[in-house]
């Protein structure tokens, strides 16, 4: 069960008031399908294509929450943030729709797919070394100087709402779902597919996949209580970053379980993603494939539903380029 206290979690409500407030900024993503991932898994896959969502990716959701959610004297101060690349680019599109400032901290190792898409939409970036420690406190240098409104890339119920949409979108579009998976990092969209269970769906579970090199949430999750990495290395860039304490609210309370997988099995499930369903999807986005690829078992017989979390990715370095 998932506790709500004083941490100003949110409520499926907030899913709703989130889903009405973003619409005229995002996409319906379609849900597509593989008969021969199906024959893989040995089980029936539904694909949420969020890698086809404005900006590349599932967290223009959460952003334009967050954006369009301000009054106008906040807006005015415009809004920061720090990221590796998908929440910094979604910020970057959402303020731009409202014709505010986005100031965003990216680490220097960000592909540069990503800082491009920033600056295209007209972010304006500050680097930092590729740790946690780093762009927290680069970000609070940015804020104190521009007086921008702190727009959390997950620990933020604002964030949390808006990507709940994603998951509410996917129970419309496929009846009998048993199983959800996505990737999980922060736990942004971890957390909405757990919010939007317990509002909608309770009886389906919530599975999370993660970088084996990355694993701090399947180490959290076992522990009972954070564990955080500071400057973990996986090629799934996305997926670098902690669980905070919303996130790791919705883990510990609503998630079925983490289960990792080796950089070997990602970029695999990558190929077989590109491959297979001519869709481009980045090395984060293939951990859920990963995982289920990677844990038979847990899933035969079942019909999950697979988030494709985005498909922002540097073409000039693909993982499996020598």
């Amino acid at each position: 069960m998932i506790e709500r206290d004083g941490l100003g979690m949110p409520e499926f409500a907030d899913v709703l008031t989130a889903e009405a407030r973003i619409a005229p900024y995002i996409h319906r993503t379609p849900v597509m399908t593989s008969s021969m991932l199906d024959a893989m898994a040995g089980a029936q896959l539904f694909f949420k294509c969020e890698n086809l969502q404005k900006a590349g990716a599932f967290k223009v959701r959460g952003a334009s929450n967050a954006v369009f959610g301000l009054n106008d004297r906040d807006a005015a101060r415009g809004v920061a943030t720090h990221s590796s690349g998908n929440h910094a680019l979604s910020l970057a599109y959402a303020a731009g729709r409202r014709g505010i400032p986005c100031h965003v901290v990216m680490p220097r190792t960000a592909p540069e797919a990503k800082k491009d898409a920033v600056r295209g939409y007209g972010g304006q970036i500050t680097e930092c070394e590729p740790s946690t420690s780093s762009r927290e406190a680069a970000l609070a240098e940015v804020v104190a100087r521009t007086g921008a409104e702190f727009v959390h890339p997950y620990n933020d119920p604002r964030v949390i709402a808006g990507q709940a949409t994603c998951s509410k979108e996917l129970l419309a579009q496929v009846q009998g779902l048993e199983t959800v998976v996505a990737p999980i990092g922060g736990g942004g969209m971890i957390s909405g597919c757990c919010l939007t269970m317990s509002g909608l769906a309770p009886g389906v579970e919530v599975i999370a996949g993660e970088p084996a090199q990355a694993d701090d949430a399947a180490r959290s999750f076992r522990a009972g209580h954070i564990i955080a990495d500071d400057a973990p290395e996986t090629v799934a860039d996305g997926l670098k970053v902690p669980l905070k304490e919303l996130t790791w609210r919705f883990v510990q309370g609503g998630v079925a379980d983490v289960l990792t997988v080796p950089e070997a099995a990602i970029v695999e499930a990558m190929k077989l993603i590109w491959k297979r369903m001519k869709l481009v999807v980045e090395p984060s986005s293939a951990v859920a494939l990963a995982a289920i690829l990677g844990h038979p078992e847990r899933f035969r017989g079942r019909r999950v539903g697979v988030i494709l979390t985005g498909g922002n990715v540097d073409l000039d370095r693909l993982p499996w380029m020598k």
